[in-house]
């Protein structure tokens, strides 16, 4: 378990049925492992006065994320579906940050990105952070090689000293070693891989 103090947050990232769950869309694989580690880390957290912080993809149907309206990626979490809702297992304590709700696309919990015209703004994640006195940022969740990596890639970036929980990740692996490369990239930016 990590070490958790009131100045951290533990960022747990689209532990939704689309990606956890082998009926989902969408589904990393070994997805539903990393609900034990998440929960046991909840716990951790909360008990030592910590934030516990949820992202998630919230989508509309249509969206030039997925691969039906030009996007690369089969449609997922869409919002109010099975697809979205997190899995059942995982324990939900804290406050949630969707992403994607109005069509945008990228993978981060703390920016969107306008997918036409690339521009990026903030979601209410950093602010929360800020305004809790938060300092430091423990990351797990799904997947690994996306959503996992570029917020890690964004918290680092914004100043957060920030650590990854191994045990508690799993890559999409599109090209082989996806994964492996993402934990790479997170390791030179500057963040902690556990």
């Amino acid at each position: 378990m990590a070490d958790y103090d009131p100045r951290t947050a533990l960022l747990v990232v689209d532990v939704q049925n689309d990606f956890a769950d082998p009926k989902g869309s969408l589904y990393v694989m070994e997805g539903e492992q990393v609900i034990a580690v998440a929960n046991r880390e909840i716990e951790g957290a909360l008990s030592a006065g910590a934030r516990v912080v949820y992202t998630a993809d919230w989508h509309p149907e249509s969206t030039p994320h997925f691969k039906k309206d030009g996007g690369i990626w089969p449609v997922h979490c869409v919002h109010e579906t099975w697809g979205a809702e997190f899995e059942p297992k995982l324990e939900v304590r804290g406050e949630v940050v969707r992403t994607g709700v109005g069509g945008e696309d990228g993978y981060s919990g703390f920016t969107v990105r306008d997918p036409v015209t690339g521009e990026e703004r903030k979601t209410p994640l950093e602010d929360m952070l800020r305004e809790a006195g938060v300092e430091r940022v423990v990351v797990l969740g799904l997947a690994t090689d996306y959503c996992v990596k570029e917020t890690v890639l964004d918290a680092v970036r914004l100043g957060f000293d920030t650590t990854v929980l191994r045990e508690g990740i799993r890559a999409v692996n599109l090209q082989p070693g996806d994964g492996d490369r993402a934990l790479d990239q997170m390791s030179d930016a500057g963040a902690k891989v556990v």
